[in-house]
């Protein structure tokens, strides 16, 4: 299984956050996964990139040239994708993983789940899109999304286009639990 995660860089994020991301990288690895992330040394990149690593596990990074050229690239992942920009980077995280999963992070790692809940909602992904919820950092969010659904900006069934758990350990059974997204999905994008 191919898992895209989304995270951040900022090391300054409380030690729980670098704990989870380093234990999902951990769990995926010891699952047999392969994690293809935004390919970063520093913050919940590198904590997730050195659990995957530290088990032996796939970590396969896609970073843009200019990163690079300010050495923000993970020195020991099995594979470094150098790309031309961000908009490259974003379409092959996503393209060819069969589940998303997006650690707590800033407006890269938001500007990311948004695009694969608008790609989903537009029937164009169809896998599974969990967001880790560590120390409760993506409930206000959750709750955002259900007031735009109250508001009618998405319909009720768009809720199902993600879902949230509280522990690394919880997300590949998610994972597996999620239902396939409807193939219809088109039909009811627009919101009546």
């Amino acid at each position: 299984m191919r898992i895209c995660v989304y995270a951040a860089s900022s090391p300054q994020a409380a030690p729980e956050f670098h704990a989870a991301a380093r234990a999902l990288g951990e769990t995926l690895a010891s699952n047999n996964c392969t994690i293809v992330y935004g390919g970063g040394s520093q913050g919940l990149m590198g904590s997730l990139a050195d659990g995957a690593l530290s088990r032996g596990g796939e970590v396969i990074g896609i970073l843009p040239k200019f990163m690079a050229d300010l050495e923000w690239g993970h020195p020991g992942l099995t594979h470094l994708d150098l790309v031309e920009d961000m908009r490259e980077r974003k379409h092959k995280l996503l393209t060819g993983s069969d589940a998303v999963v997006a650690l707590p992070g800033g407006c890269g790692t938001l500007e990311e789940l948004f695009e694969a809940i608008t790609l989903k909602r537009l029937g164009l992904y169809f896998n599974p899109i969990l967001l880790l919820n560590t120390r409760d950092f993506y409930s206000p969010l959750q709750s955002f999304l259900q007031h735009v659904i109250d508001e009618r900006f998405l319909n009720p069934e768009h809720s199902q286009m993600w879902s949230l758990v509280d522990a690394p350990e919880q997300v590949l059974p998610a994972i597996a639990a999620t239902p396939p997204w409807r193939e219809d999905a088109r039909d009811y994008a627009i919101v009546r």
